[in-house]
C-alpha cells in the first residue's frame, strides 16, 4: 500500500499568514530590529542611484535603510496597514520610497527591473519557497545582488517558533521557513542561477525591561505569537506563556532585572549569474 504525502493548500496558508501579519502591531516589533536592515545595506555595499527592491518590506526597515543611502527604492508587501506605516515613516524622514502592495511569490515587476533585491525576515515565510526564490531572481538584473536576512534554525527565535509550534503546529507538508536560514537551503532554492553566494552568521539583541515586558509586548504585537495564544484555551495559554518565559529567562544575559537576549541570523549576499 502506497502512502501519499500530504500536499498543503498554499493559497489558504498564505491567506492565514496575511491575517496573522496584519494582526497586532508588527511595526512596533520591527522597530526593535532596525539595526539588522542597516547592517544588510552595508554588507550589500549599496551605491547611490541603484534600483533597490525590498520584498516583504513590512513597515519598510530595509527600504528606508536603502533610501538613506540615496537609492531608488521600492518596497512591496501584502499587508496594506504595514505599507501605510512605511509611508508615514518615509514622510517623517523626507525619504522617497515607493511602497506597493504585492506578493513575494508573484512580484508585480518586469524581469531584471532592479540592481539589488533585499528581504529581511520576510521572504523566508512565503509558503511556496521555490516560487518566491524564483521571483527574487527574476526581478534582479544579471550581475545584480540579492541580500537576505533570515532566522537560523538554532537561534533564540528558532526556539520561540519551536515552542509556538508545539501548541499550534504548522500545516502538514509545509517546508520550514528556517530553510532560508541555512546556506545549503538557499543553494537548493537558487540552484545554478547564482554567480556567487556569501553567508555570515550575525547576532542582533533583544532588549526589554523584563521577561514579563517581553512576553506582554510579543503577545500583543507579534502576529504569530498573538495568534498562537488566541487559538488556545486558558490552561494551554498558561502553559505556552510558562514555556516562553522559561526560554527567555534561560537565554537572558543581562545580569539584572532587565532582559537582554541575543539571537543569531543568517545574512546572505548573492550575485545573480
Amino acid at each position: 500500500m502506497t502512502t501519499q504525502s500530504h500536499v498543503p493548500d498554499l493559497a489558504a496558508i498564505k491567506e492565514r499568514q496575511q491575517q496573522t501579519w496584519a494582526s497586532g502591531g508588527y511595526h512596533k516589533v520591527a522597530a526593535t530590529i532596525v539595526i539588522v536592515s542597516e547592517q544588510l545595506c552595508e554588507t550589500v555595499d549599496l551605491r547611490a542611484g541603484q534600483r533597490v527592491l525590498d520584498v516583504a518590506t513590512g513597515n519598510g526597515n530595509a527600504a528606508l535603510a536603502a533610501a538613506r543611502r540615496f537609492c531608488d527604492v521600492t518596497g512591496v508587501d501584502y499587508v496594506p496597514a504595514l505599507l501605510e506605516h512605511g509611508r508615514q515613516r518615509a514622510a517623517a524622514e523626507a525619504l522617497d520610497v515607493d511602497f506597493r502592495e504585492g506578493d513575494a511569490e508573484a512580484l508585480p515587476f518586469a524581469d531584471a527591473s532592479f540592481d539589488v533585491v533585499l528581504s529581511v525576515f520576510g521572504t523566508m515565510f512565503a509558503p511556496d519557497q521555490v516560487r518566491a526564490a524564483r521571483e527574487l531572481l527574476r526581478v534582479c538584473r544579471p550581475g545584480g545582488k540579492i541580500g537576505l536576512v533570515s532566522h537560523v534554525p538554532d537561534s533564540w527565535l528558532g526556539e520561540v517558533f519551536d515552542i509556538n509550534g508545539r501548541y499550534l503546529p504548522s500545516p502538514a507538508g509545509l517546508t520550514s521557513p528556517f530553510r532560508w536560514g541555512t546556506e545549503a537551503g538557499l543553494r537548493e532554492l537558487f540552484g545554478d542561477q547564482l554567480a556567487s553566494l556569501t553567508a555570515a552568521r550575525r547576532t542582533f539583541t533583544q532588549r526589554f525591561g523584563s521577561a514579563d515586558h517581553y512576553l506582554a509586548f510579543f503577545r500583543t504585537n507579534y502576529g504569530p505569537t498573538l495568534k498562537a495564544f488566541e487559538a488556545l484555551d486558558g490552561a494551554r495559554q498558561e502553559a505556552l506563556a510558562a514555556d516562553l518565559e522559561e526560554l527567555v529567562l534561560r537565554s537572558n544575559r543581562s545580569g539584572d532585572a532587565t532582559l537582554v537576549v541575543p539571537s543569531d541570523y543568517l545574512e546572505v549576499v548573492a550575485t545573480k549569474r
